[in-house]
Parts: structure tokens; sequence; C-alpha cells
């Protein structure tokens, strides 16, 4: 699957495959199903405007963070590294 997203007025090509899951393992170590589950709590949330204290608490961006690059980096294999590709955006909402 593909889809375009527009982050801090960039259009950015998202895109999952088969290997995605083995993707995230090899760059950060863990089993992209597990984080997947880690952002369960969202399904709770009702507002974004006014999300509950308790719920940001069991929310672990970087997750969230890690999950983009790979499905950026499956787009396009000339992003840089996490960190690098992260710091060429001003806003990253």
């Amino acid at each position: 699957m593909e889809k375009t997203i527009l982050i801090d007025g960039r259009e950015i090509r998202f895109k999952t495959n088969g290997a995605t899951p083995l993707k995230y393992k090899l760059q950060f170590g863990k089993d992209f199903l597990s984080e997947i589950l880690k952002l369960s709590v969202l399904k709770s949330i009702q507002d974004f405007e006014n999300i509950d204290a308790s719920i940001m608490e069991k929310l672990d961006f970087e997750v969230l963070y890690n999950i983009t690059w790979t499905f950026a980096k499956t787009a396009d294999q000339t992003i840089p590294e996490p960190e690098k590709w992260l710091e060429t955006f001003e806003q990253f909402p």
C-alpha cells in the first residue's frame, strides 16, 4: 500500500509491504506488531484538542516517529537515518 501525506508543507510518500516489519526490527531492534499495539491507547481519544493527561502518559511518541520513518524509508530509500530525517522538518505533528 502506498499513500502520500503532507508533513510540514511537504508531500511525504509512505509505503508498506511484506518487508515493513522486518525493516522496522532491523532499524530499531523492536517487534513491529508489538510496537503498533502500544498505540492502541489512541482508540480511546474522542477529542484530540483536549487529550487527558493520563492518556498522554501512556503514549510513546517514539513509536510514532519510528513507524513514520519506516513507512517513508520503504517508499524512498534515499531518506537518511531517522534522527537526520526528522531534523529536516521544522514541525512534525
